[in-house]
């Protein structure tokens, strides 16, 4: 069966904005464009824009997107296959939730107690689950996967303290990193403090520390775009001078 635009869209329940979007950054062609210069999609198009929505479900990026499917290993059945392990991870996290929402309900209405670990289950197994669809792969093929079960393990298990003594690291470490990036120099005494503050933040998440380890994370953070991102948001240059900060502070060689 063949569609326009219009009707496609309608059948995905996304607008033909979006269509014309995809079609404009090549993550998803017509078939064929008619004599009347509609565009025309048909089953091949229909699949591979359900693969693209599946993805955006899952919160990938559309580059990405474009990049998975556009491998010549892609296997759309391997695909479905993790597609449906990650929607029942993900309809396993909003039950847990659910849940938290429900007895927190209780507790505000006098039925029930609840511990200050139960109130924040919910919230770590999702940081868990998307750090696992963001960086999972490349964290477990570096690190290997014990290690980073490991990790998610110590983090299911922090105790409230420990989770807000981590959510503040990570904030004074951006806030030192700017002042520290305006010395233009890794070695200062802030750019060594925000390197402390780092050691002390991944402590709080990993199984042990190393400092071959924290070296290892501050390459990843200028080699993977995604991390370079997240560091770079605000400026330039950041995640590699955080990077140099560490070499520093590790004694490591570059």
């Amino acid at each position: 069966m063949e569609y326009t635009v219009n009707k496609l869209g309608k059948l995905a329940g996304v607008s033909t904005r979006t269509l014309r979007y995809y079609d404009e950054i090549g993550i998803l062609k017509p078939a064929r464009i008619n004599s009347s210069g509609y565009r025309i999609y048909g089953e091949e198009e229909v699949d591979k824009l359900q693969q693209i929505l599946f993805y955006k479900e899952l919160g990938v990026e559309l580059q990405q997107i474009k990049d998975i499917l556009e491998d010549p290993t892609f296997d759309v059945s391997s695909a479905l296959a993790e597609h449906r392990d990650q929607l029942l991870s993900k309809r396993k996290q909003l039950d847990l939730l659910i849940a938290n929402v429900d007895k927190t309900i209780a507790v505000k209405e006098g039925r029930t107690t609840m511990s200050d670990k139960e109130k924040f289950e919910g919230f770590k197994k999702d940081m868990i689950d998307e750090n696992e669809r963001k960086y999972g792969k490349e964290i477990r093929e570096k690190y290997g996967g014990d290690t980073v079960d490991q990790s998610n393990a110590k983090l299911q298990n922090m105790s409230q303290a420990e989770y807000e003594k981590a959510n503040k690291l990570a904030d004074d470490i951006h806030k030192t990193l700017a002042e520290a990036i305006k010395t233009g120099d890794p070695a200062s005494d802030a750019a060594q403090k925000a390197a402390d503050l780092h050691k002390q933040w991944i402590s709080l998440y990993w199984p042990q520390y190393s400092k071959e380890a924290h070296a290892g994370l501050g390459d990843m953070y200028v080699a993977d775009e995604r991390f370079k991102a997240y560091y770079d948001k605000d400026q330039n240059g950041v995640a590699a001078f955080l990077r140099d900060a560490i070499y520093i502070y590790t004694g490591m060689k570059k």
